[in-house]
C-alpha cells in the first residue's frame, strides 16, 4: 500500500523563503531610512549657521546584505561638528552637536520596532 503525500504553500515552493530575504532587505533600508532621517533633522535643529554641504553629504551606503551605513562621506570637518575631534573642548569652547551619538541612540531604541514592522508587511507571503 503507497501513500501519496502532496505539501504546498509557501514554505514548501520558496515563496516564504523569498518574503523572509525580502523582508531582511526591507527591515534594513527601513532602519537605515530612520537614521538618515534622524540625524538630518537633529542637524537641521541644532546647526547654527548651516550651508547645507555637510547635511548634502549625509548618506546610506550598503555595506552588505546585512548591514548599511548612514555617514558624512568623510567630511573633514564631521569629527568636529560631531564633537569627537581634535579642536573640540578644552582646545575651543564647542562641544560639538551629538547628532550622530543621538542618533544611534534613536536607532537602538527604535530599530527593533522599525525592522518588526518590515517583517510584519511580508508575513502574509509567508503564510501568515
Amino acid at each position: 500500500m503507497a501513500i501519496d503525500i502532496t505539501f504546498r504553500g509557501p514554505l514548501f515552493d520558496g515563496r516564504a523563503e523569498r518574503a523572509i530575504a525580502d523582508a531582511c532587505d526591507d527591515a534594513r533600508d527601513d532602519v537605515a531610512s530612520f537614521a538618515q532621517e534622524h540625524a538630518l533633522g537633529l542637524m537641521r535643529a541644532s546647526f547654527r549657521n548651516p550651508t547645507g554641504y555637510y547635511e548634502s553629504r549625509v548618506t546610506t551606503t550598503r555595506v552588505s546584505s546585512e548591514v548599511a551605513l548612514v555617514h558624512d562621506q568623510g567630511v573633514v570637518y564631521g569629527p568636529w561638528l560631531e564633537g569627537v575631534g581634535s579642536r573640540n573642548a578644552p582646545v575651543t569652547r564647542f562641544p560639538g552637536y551629538w547628532h550622530w551619538r543621538r542618533t544611534k541612540g534613536a536607532v537602538v531604541a527604535r530599530g527593533p520596532q522599525i525592522a518588526e514592522a518590515a517583517v510584519r508587511r511580508h508575513l502574509p507571503e509567508m503564510g501568515g
